[in-house]
């Protein structure tokens, strides 16, 4: 195809999401027009695209968790404008963005398609992260009595490393509950199945009645849920309730500044991720 007319960087805005959805679908991922509307929520001046001859062509988003840690996600962009150096140029704008607020640490997830523009921009592999997928099937009613969800900003915070409480609360008004003092569990609808995750949870025993409480719900539908392979235990739970393991990832990270200090953060905790956009 002839070179894009006059190609720009922009802010996304709520308008955008009509031709996000349409760069998400050619890529067969799950987000909604919800997903799509809670990033631009969480991250207004964080998330950018490009606009050539007469259309959106390519996104991608940066949302903050504090000044600790920001996570890069939806780098999408229009198969027929591939190979013009549209990822590239909006992971450096983005990457420049995070590094003029101060952010410690920049994460991803990684798909094979865009490992090696993010090595190229100096990520580096930290975790293996996969896709794990459930089909309808019938679920027998759970014997654990759960809680409606209270934020436990700590025990998130031991896990993940950084302070994702707004992001919680955007989850929590969607689908979600807790079990006091030991985990908790979000869900939320997808194009292609519903999701599980977040979920942090103190032992093995509380993750399988938080997953419990998501597949009675959701016993009709495919269930997709995003897994640390690190935890043996979730893999192992995964197994168990029938989930079979789809995709794999690599999570990946880059210094947002010189020598900042590590996130403190234990995977061992971590039960479900919040998905790609927000590890």
């Amino acid at each position: 195809m002839p070179l894009p007319r006059d190609p720009k960087v922009r802010l996304l805005t709520t308008a955008d999401i009509p031709a996000g959805m349409r760069l998400k679908e050619a890529a067969g991922w799950n987000q909604t027009e919800t997903d799509w509307r809670n990033v631009l929520s969480l991250a207004p001046d964080g998330c950018f695209g490009i606009e050539c001859d007469g259309d959106l062509r390519a996104t991608a988003t940066a949302v903050c968790f504090g000044r600790e840690l920001a996570w890069i996600g939806m780098v999408l962009t229009e198969v027929a404008y591939r190979g013009q150096g549209f990822a590239r140029r909006l992971m450096e704008h983005a990457i420049e963005y995070l590094r003029g607020r101060r952010v410690n640490w920049i994460k991803l997830d990684a798909t094979d398609m865009g490992r090696p523009l993010y090595t190229q921009l100096g990520f580096r592999d930290e975790a293996a992260i996969e896709r794990w997928i459930r089909k309808p099937q019938p679920f027998p009613l759970r014997s654990a009595t759960l809680d409606p969800f209270v934020l436990d900003s700590s025990l998130d915070r031991e896990a993940f490393g950084a302070d994702r409480s707004q992001l919680l609360r955007v989850l929590a008004g969607i689908e979600s509950t807790s079990i006091a003092g030991a985990g908790f569990a979000m869900g939320r609808a997808g194009s292609r199945a519903a999701y599980f995750g977040p979920c942090v949870a103190r032992s093995a025993e509380v993750a399988r009645d938080l997953l419990a409480w998501f597949l009675e719900r959701h016993a009709a539908e495919s269930v997709y849920w995003d897994i640390l392979p690190g935890n043996g235990e979730a893999v192992q739970i995964a197994r168990d309730f029938g989930f079979e393991r789809a995709r794999e990832l690599v999570r990946m990270t880059l210094a947002g500044g010189s020598d900042p200090a590590p996130l403190n953060n234990k995977d061992a905790l971590v039960f479900a991720t919040a998905g790609f956009e927000y590890g």
